[in-house]
């Protein structure tokens, strides 16, 4: 490992020397596994062993998104990264918004009103030699999104839910080597790669203003999480006028 490469470095979030973290790489055998493998298996873990949910704030690291035992897309990829990292895989972070639709029916309908219309949102890339491969399917455990694929079988296309794909019968959230994704189709801005969350957070903050942060990491995150548990569970919290699924998907793309 090249500690001056700065797709390998340890930084305050992607803090891999943390005992939880170098102890977790340990017990699996991820760093004695082939470089593909390797990937897949930390991949997996962060996928469906990290489940779903909202923790306090984006802007945490590595070892206490592995405490929480939970997380988002921006969490959940920090120590997705971090873990990649702790066994010499090269990775960024690439930046996005997506539109506030996506979280509908996570996000309680009496607070969604208070959202803004675009979202911090973020994938891991991952160098595998010959190019990057962007990783973000890892987002959604399979309980999760399989009751989402239950309740919603008759459409391929959602944005809601924490969903925002066109092939929700079988969306690319396997790793095979390839690009994953699971709420691409949300996406209403760019904002390019960075080599750390840490460089992320420095110019990107979700910007909710002090009294809504304060209700979001005192109430509203755990009601959400009360949700998601719900969701996990097979009881999908209904929305008013979500009749057909792909409706704020069709609002996102104007919105795009």
């Amino acid at each position: 490992m090249n500690p001056a490469d700065p797709h390998l470095a340890k930084t305050q979030l992607l803090d891999f020397d943390a005992t939880s973290i170098a102890k977790l790489i340990e017990e699996r055998g991820w760093a004695d596994l082939p470089s593909d493998d390797r990937i897949g298996a930390i991949y997996d873990f962060v996928r469906n062993e990290i489940t779903f949910g909202y923790n306090r704030a984006d802007d945490i690291p590595a070892s206490e998104v592995l405490a929480d035992g939970h997380g988002q897309c921006k969490t959940k990829g920090t120590l997705l990264m971090a873990l990649l990292r702790g066994v010499g895989v090269r990775c960024r972070l690439h930046g996005f918004t997506i539109h506030k639709a996506l979280q509908r029916g996570v996000v309680p309908e009496l607070v969604y009103p208070l959202a803004p219309s675009e979202i911090l949102h973020s994938w891991v890339e991952v160098d595998l030699g010959d190019g990057w491969v962007n990783l973000e399917g890892f987002i959604l455990d399979a309980p999760f999104l399989q009751t989402l694929q239950q309740k919603f079988r008759e459409t391929d296309s959602l944005c809601g839910y924490g969903v925002g794909t066109e092939c929700l019968s079988a969306p690319p959230v396997t790793w095979s080597g390839n690009d994953t994704y699971i709420q691409k189709t949300g996406i209403v801005r760019d904002l390019g790669t960075f080599n750390a969350p840490d460089d992320f957070y420095s110019k990107h903050r979700q910007n909710f203003g002090f009294v809504r942060d304060l209700l979001y990491r005192h109430v509203i995150r755990h009601w959400m999480n009360a949700r998601v548990r719900r969701i996990r569970r097979g009881i999908l919290p209904p929305v008013p006028g979500f009749d057909r699924p792909n409706h704020r998907h069709e609002e996102t793309n104007r919105a795009a």
